[in-house]
């Protein structure tokens, strides 16, 4: 449990004159630069985090985002980008968010460096936008040249024999250390891009180019890259920042429905853990969300952007606050690797995982009933699953997890809810009965 004597708290004034109604959509149409710095240095205890994060705080990260809430529709224009800058000094970068931002080549243009750039996508997402990707990157631009590598589709591929196919196309094509790489895809080809470009002669420069709702609101941004291996998920892999990061709302278009729902888990995520706020918005708009509306979407990614940007900002390593954006990925990650990978999508194990540490938070005495409550409700409404696969057994749960990355001098730490809505705690000092009931509730062995 948490001390005052040894937990950090994190707690920011906030601004009662700028209430967002929880059924607004700001319309996104004018370029908003998000810088997110920390005002502060302190000592992360990886062991031990408590973090109090008061509501409103994504208005005050972004004070100057203000003007586009106050836009009407008929003013709303794709042609700008909203911005939300990753400030870590000298590697800081943007995050552009827009309708089209493909068609505008100046974008990508400028984040290239050399004259040679690799383009790392799958079989999937390869037809549906390589073309578009390599005319952004050459028009009007001929000294650069173009290779790219199409990778099997699946998280089951995340290994080391296909990111060997990368190595391999990079060295065939004679790429220097002036290369560029740039990641199309969902999460898979970003960590296996950026992995790639961490280790390609020990660092090249990469871009990020998501193309799912995942990808777009947590994984391309914070510069966590890897593969899995059959022990575990991302046990192995590097941190390291793109140049940029470029978020085309359009490539929703093409998103299978399954994929989408598995990326609001992420959304749901973050509200959870330290924007209630947010998490209101949520459960006053999940419909449109679900319809693909796309001025709620722009904001959800915005606004989870906003969040992801803030916490890397201040521990980019995960020394202690990055890993609260962990919630539910430690039961995530075992029903992953213990059910198959590929068989259920992140987003989905991630859900039922997050169902299974706010049961655990409630038998602690953590939170109250009704945050259950409104976790399972929000996520039937997402459509996607608040249990494990019934195949699943305690056992299984407990020899996955305790290879997990949280896992320290043998101790599991988990990130649970504790207080009001919107808080949470990075710890490894809870009751283990609290964990094995837990374990028992949910599955049948």
């Amino acid at each position: 449990m948490a001390c005052a004597t040894n937990a950090i708290s994190l707690s920011l004034s906030s601004n009662p004159n700028s209430k967002l109604p929880s059924d607004f959509i700001p319309k996104l149409n004018r370029p908003v630069n998000v810088s997110l710095r920390a005002s502060t240095s302190a000592e992360l205890d990886p062991g031990r985090l408590f973090l109090s994060r008061p509501i409103g705080l994504s208005r005050r990260i972004c004070a100057n985002a203000t003007p586009v809430m106050d836009q009407s529709v008929g003013e709303r224009s794709s042609s700008v980008p909203t911005i939300v800058e990753v400030d870590l000094g000298n590697r800081s970068y943007p995050i552009y968010i827009g309708s089209g931002l493909l068609d505008q080549h100046e974008l990508l243009q400028k984040h290239v460096h050399g004259k040679k750039v690799l383009v790392v996508t799958n079989t999937t997402i390869a037809p549906l936008h390589l073309d578009k990707v390599v005319d952004a990157l050459t028009k009007g631009n001929p000294n650069v040249s173009v290779e790219n590598v199409i990778l099997p589709d699946g998280e089951k591929y995340k290994n080391m024999e296909t990111l060997m196919k990368v190595f391999d196309k990079a060295i065939e094509s004679r790429l220097d250390r002036r290369c560029t790489f740039v990641a199309l895809g969902g999460g898979v080809i970003g960590d296996m891009c950026g992995f790639a470009a961490a280790a390609f002669l020990r660092g090249v420069n990469f871009i990020q180019i998501p193309t799912t709702v995942m990808a777009q609101v947590d994984s391309s941004v914070g510069g966590k890259t890897g593969i899995n291996h059959p022990l575990g998920k991302n046990l192995i892999g590097a941190f390291y920042q793109p140049q940029c990061v470029l978020i085309d709302t359009d490539t929703l278009n093409t998103l299978p429905d399954r994929e989408l729902a598995s990326g609001l888990a992420e959304v749901i995520k973050y509200g959870l853990i330290r924007d209630a706020e947010f998490f209101e918005w949520q459960e006053k708009n999940m419909e449109k969300l679900m319809a693909r509306d796309p001025d709620a979407f722009a904001y959800a990614i915005k606004r989870s952007c906003e969040n992801k940007a803030e916490v890397v900002s201040l521990d980019e390593k995960e020394s202690g606050l990055r890993a609260t954006l962990n919630l539910g990925h430690t039961f995530g990650h075992a029903i992953e690797t213990g059910f198959g990978y590929g068989e259920w999508l992140h987003g989905e194990a991630v859900a039922a995982g997050t169902v299974m540490a706010v049961d655990m938070s409630y038998r602690l005495g953590w939170i109250d009933s009704s945050i259950m409550k409104r976790v399972n409700d929000i996520l039937q409404r997402a459509k996607l699953p608040t249990a494990p696969p019934e195949t699943m057994t305690v056992e299984m749960f407990k020899s996955v997890m305790a290879v997990d990355k949280k896992v320290a001098d043998g101790l599991l730490r988990l990130i649970l809810l504790k207080g009001p809505l919107g808080n949470c705690v990075f710890t490894g000092e809870y009751d283990r009965k609290a964990l094995d009931d837990t374990l028992s509730a949910f599955c049948k062995s």
